[in-house]
């Protein structure tokens, strides 16, 4: 890897905490040649003076002080260790003060220090864990635990204490016991979530993250009762080790997986995660369920893979915080395993004496073992007790046996009084060495479905193979390929695989699933022309929630019918059923292709454009690739659904059905054109727009001007161009824009080669290569305002979008966003405003405090920010006219307000009517009585929401730009409620914000919400009635406000 060069030379690394963990840390970050130094704040005695490690008595809960300790001691990297100042948000206020910092954000922290929103987080998407409940009343607890069909044992607190406040209890009467014990001695509004005891193996499993990528480290096992064989009470970890025999490969398969959705799922809710990550796994009879999470390494489960760790700790570090983990993947000791023991103080978990003298060290030491301090300071130049747990013995062999008896002989050699371990750490994995968990939970965690029927219906398909050389063994799923009898001399092989991403998303909501195999089929050779590859064979892999033998046969007819198009034989597929990663209906699809060309045949591509080469473009069938992420974000904004008419003259189609329109398979036809040697590069566009489609197969000496005018453009364009609010930069940016693929030809056979196209294809001369642009974009798309203009129907563009061919396009409307600390909205309308098609650019974000977290936010999306203090002025009007300066000063044209806790004075809002939205927690604001969601518990209603509205002097309820209407369930707290209405806040306010930047909406001179297009507004209230007609409501009594 190479590092930037901001760190060239050797850093100082800090890192926070105390304990084993933090021991860990310190050592294998010391090991790199980058770190120069290391400090640990507040450390102990074995991270006291120990070669480039050192303490720090810096104190590390004031952010301030911290920060400006990083900056008097040159500290190029922090690495938090203690979950609580990760929940503290101590990484955002480093990060917004300019040090770089190794861990999660606050909000992304909550999975760790908040049960509650762990849990809400998992049944949100539809992640298995244990059936839980939430309470803050110790009375309905007890009853919630009495009442329950299953073993609610487990009592969680929540706070930066809950960790030490898990009690595992051993019937239902000692949990009601513990609920009282930590509700009554608690202040007012103290929450406890009760879970369900599951049954089985517990593992952790545990992974690197940039917020994006994924990087497992091995699986650990860690103990976590007092005394040998499972007794005792429990505590934070008495021993781990690491890896964890006889794991099936599928079920590291799943851990990733599940891995990967939390990260992906986090980043989607704006809480990207950056950090490691730990999760808590149980493997029970029914499948694995998710336990808990931590936001750093456990302890003692750092202590176990951190030895196994073959990379430069630092460089992995920092590949992540850079978000490019994904070309640093970390690479682990394969023939090794790591045991730890840990040795606490007696008494540990409860009270315990300190200051007792630790021997033995150093003979520990000669033994080749690493002793991680945590409990254990320096006084009178003597090693003594400080803490519960006192040290981590880890040895690392070739085994797990050996492994565990060079661990029990380390902690055998040092002896302090009381001292306490387990002599068995390990031995439940010897056990499942003899005994594999493949077998133990056979066909539960996984449940890999291959029925007689499919089977047959596979086999069907294979033997009516339409490639010489190919033979399958269905069973086996074992395909054979014969080169010799494919009649190749001298072939190089070439694959691909692909997925179809959001598009598989929309086939499932408009359930349309027989063209999804021919798109896959066709995309996979399509990409392998690029080389002058025909395809040889192709496989599937097909997963889903539960299987649907109709959907499976559609999607396998449509691959196996263009597999025979495209001459290749389709040899198998692998079918799993997936019940913990799937919900029922839903389903992923990859395909992978090998194809041949002759060693002499293949296309060079970069190297071989040239100035005055021609482009030939070939007719595409539709949208591919990633557009249709943008796609889903626009039809959000827009009055058409999947199952409207498409728009144009497409027929008695549905936007749909166009939307789904497979991609042409270009092989038949193409690959004796590009083997003809006049042919010097081809790309398919596909997962790319036009610019950097075209852009992969020209080299940088040069540049290519394309004319719009020159193709047909189909007319779904023009309508993503309209609909979208796009520039003409953006569609060239996304789209195809109607060009499937390109050639590059020399001049001199343009026409020769353009009429052995036009055979089989629609195809057209659309640009040329020329000296490179030193200003701009590589690609120069010419007239493709005009284009979009001449494929469109008249009602799709009307006048005034035709009379932009004279006129610029219309600038993005400028937005202020008004907060106080206590708002969820910020992240969205920043997100909203960077997408493409949108009509707000926020260009300022005011505070009424200082330090609050939508600052941090604001300022690392680049967005100026302003506090101006209410204390600091005499009256409101005084107040409100500072802001209203520095409005004008931004030249602002909306403001938003994401929870703004000041009241704005009459004055401010005439001047502003109109321009000021805000997002009220009901679907009829404002609440004027108590809160919203304690409100709308007691009364029976069975829907509740969110809506943005203009902000007036005089509220009214016909000032509402968009609702969100939120289901009631059963069982919901008032805090469950609350939290799913900050989300629907979330995804209400930016659609509101483009309805009026965009002109669709505007206030009236009456006060009531203005819709310029009275056909969207009617299709907008009709969506809230199918909504809100499914759920029975009761009859609203006087003043009811949800």
């Amino acid at each position: 890897m190479t590092l930037g060069l901001h760190r060239l030379m050797a850093d100082r690394v800090l890192v926070i905490g105390s304990g084993g963990r933090e021991h860990a840390l310190a050592w294998k970050l010391a090991q790199s040649p980058h770190v120069k130094q290391v400090f640990v704040a507040p450390g102990n005695a074995g991270t006291a003076n120990s070669g480039k490690i050192s303490n720090s008595a810096v104190l590390v809960s004031n952010h301030t002080i911290v920060t400006q300790f990083c900056k008097d001691h040159n500290i190029g990297l922090v690495v938090v260790g203690q979950e609580t100042l990760l929940a503290a948000g101590i990484v955002d206020d480093l990060q917004a003060a300019g040090v770089r910092c190794f861990g999660p954000s606050a909000k992304a922290a909550q999975l760790a220090s908040n049960t509650s929103f762990a849990k809400a987080f998992l049944d949100r998407h539809g992640i298995p864990t244990a059936r839980w409940k939430a309470f803050t009343n110790p009375q309905e607890a007890c009853r919630f635990i009495i009442s329950t069909d299953f073993p609610a044992r487990v009592v969680r607190a929540r706070g930066p204490a809950a960790r030490k406040e898990v009690t595992i209890a051993a019937s239902k009467e000692e949990a009601c016991k513990a609920v009282q014990e930590i509700m009554q001695d608690r202040m007012f509004g103290e929450i406890v979530v009760i879970e369900e005891l599951l049954q089985g193996e517990e593992l952790s499993c545990l992974c690197f993250t940039d917020g994006v990528t994924v990087a497992s480290m091995p699986l650990a096992q860690a103990h976590k009762r007092l005394l040998d064989g499972d007794q005792g009470p429990n505590t934070e970890g008495m021993g781990a080790y690491c890896p964890v025999p006889q794991v099936p490969e599928v079920l590291e398969k799943i851990n990733d997986a599940i891995l990967q959705h939390v990260i992906d799922s986090l980043r989607q809710e704006g809480a990207a995660y950056v950090g490691v990550l730990q999760m808590g796994l149980m493997l029970t009879k029914d499948g694995v369920k998710i336990l808990n999470f931590k936001c750093q390494f456990g302890d003692p489960q750092c202590q176990v893979i951190l030895p196994l760790l073959k990379n430069d700790f630092y460089e992995v570090i920092q590949a992540a915080i850079d978000g490019k983990l994904c070309s640093f993947m970390p690479a682990w000791s394969e023939n090794s395993t790591a045991v730890c023991v840990v040795m606490a103080s007696l008494g540990y978990p409860g009270d315990y004496d300190k200051g007792m003298e630790v021997t033995g060290l150093l003979p520990a030491k000669e033994l080749g073992l690493q002793v991680f301090h945590a409990g254990t300071t320096v006084k009178d130049g003597r090693v003594v007790t400080s803490g519960g747990r006192v040290l981590s013995v880890t040895a690392v062999k070739e085994d797990l046996m050996t492994a565990l008896g060079e661990a029990n002989r380390g902690v055998a050699a040092i002896c302090f009084k009381g001292a306490t371990y387990r002599r068995d750490i390990g031995h439940r994995g010897i056990r499942l060495l003899k005994q594999s968990l493949g077998l133990i939970y056979k066909e539960r965690c996984v449940e890999a479905v291959t029925s007689d029927v499919l089977f047959y219906q596979l086999k069907r398909s294979i033997v009516s193979r339409t490639r010489s050389g190919s033979h399958s063994e269905v069973r086996g799923f074992a395909g054979f390929f014969d080169l010799k009898a494919s009649g190749y001399d001298d072939p190089i092989l070439v694959s691909q695989t692909k997925g179809l991403g959001p598009k598989l998303q929309i086939a499932q909501a408009c359930k349309r699933h027989d063209t999804i195999g021919q798109d896959l089929v066709a995309l996979c050779v399509n990409d392998i022309l690029a080389q002058g590859a025909e395809p040889l064979f192709f496989l599937t892999y097909f997963s889903c929630g539960k299987l649907d033998v109709k959907v499976t046969e559609a999607i396998k007819e449509g691959i196996a019918d263009t597999c025979r198009n495209a001459g290749c034989a389709f040899l198998g597929r692998e079918i799993a059923e997936v019940t913990s990663m799937y919900s029922s209906g839903e389903y992923d699809l990859a395909g992978f292709v090998v194809g041949a060309v002759e060693r002499g045949q293949m296309l060079l591509g970069l190297q071989r454009a040239d100035e005055e080469d021609v482009l030939i473009g070939l007719a595409s069938s539709g949208i591919h690739g990633r557009a249709f992420s943008i796609i889903r974000k626009i039809l959000l904004m827009s009055s058409l659904h999947y199952s409207s008419p498409a728009p144009g003259s497409c027929g008695d189609k549905t936007l749909g059905d166009v939307l789904l329109t497979p991609a042409k398979l270009y092989s038949p036809s193409l690959v004796p054109v590009l083997r003809s040697g006049h042919v010097k590069s081809f790309v398919f566009i596909a997962e790319e727009g036009l610019l950097e489609g075209i852009s992969r197969i020209l080299p940088e000496h040069v540049s290519a001007v394309l004319d719009a005018l020159t193709w047909k453009m189909p007319e779904i364009f023009c309508w993503l161009y309209k609909e979208g609010n796009l520039s003409e930069k953006e569609m060239a940016q996304t789209f195809n824009c109607g060009i499937g693929a390109v050639l590059v030809v020399q001049k001199e056979l343009a026409q020769h080669v353009l009429r052995d196209v036009q055979r089989h294809e629609e195809a057209w001369l659309i640009g040329k290569v020329v000296a490179p642009c030193h200003t701009g974009s590589h690609i120069k798309v010419e007239n493709l305002l005009e284009a979009l203009q001449l494929s469109s129907p008249q009602h799709l563009l009307n006048n005034t979008v035709v009379e932009s061919q004279q006129q610029p396009r219309k600038n993005k409307v400028k937005v202020a966003v008004l907060v106080s600390g206590t708002g969820t909205n910020l992240a969205a309308l920043i997100n909203y405003a960077k997408e493409p098609g949108s009509c707000a650019q926020v260009v300022l974000v005011i505070s009424s405090k200082s330090g609050v977290e939508e600052l941090r936010n604001a300022a690392r999306a680049g967005i100026p920010t302003r506090v101006i203090d209410h204390k600091l002025y005499g009256s409101r009007s005084e107040f409100d006219s500072t802001i209203d300066r520095v409005l004008e000063e931004f030249a602002v044209e909306l403001i938003c307000l994401s929870g703004f806790m000041r009241i704005l004075s009459s004055p401010f809002l005439r001047k502003w009517k109109g321009k000021i939205l805000n997002a009220s927690p009901s679907l009829f604001p404002p609440v004027k009585v108590g809160n919203a969601h304690q409100h709308s518990l007691p009364t029976g209603f069975k829907v509740t929401g969110c809506a943005v509205h203009f902000v007036l002097e005089e509220s009214c309820p016909k000032a509402v730009i968009h609702q969100e209407p939120v289901s009631v369930k059963a069982d919901d707290t008032e805090e469950m409620l609350s939290e799913r209405v900050k989300e629907a806040e979330c995804r209400a306010f930016p659609i509101a914000l483009h309805l009026v930047a965009s002109g669709a909406v505007q206030l009236g001179a009456d006060g009531k919400t203005c819709w310029k297009q009275e056909r969207q507004s009617l299709c907008l209230q009709e969506e809230k009635n199918d909504f809100t007609s499914s759920l029975v409501m009761p009859e609203p009594q006087e003043n009811d406000v949800v």
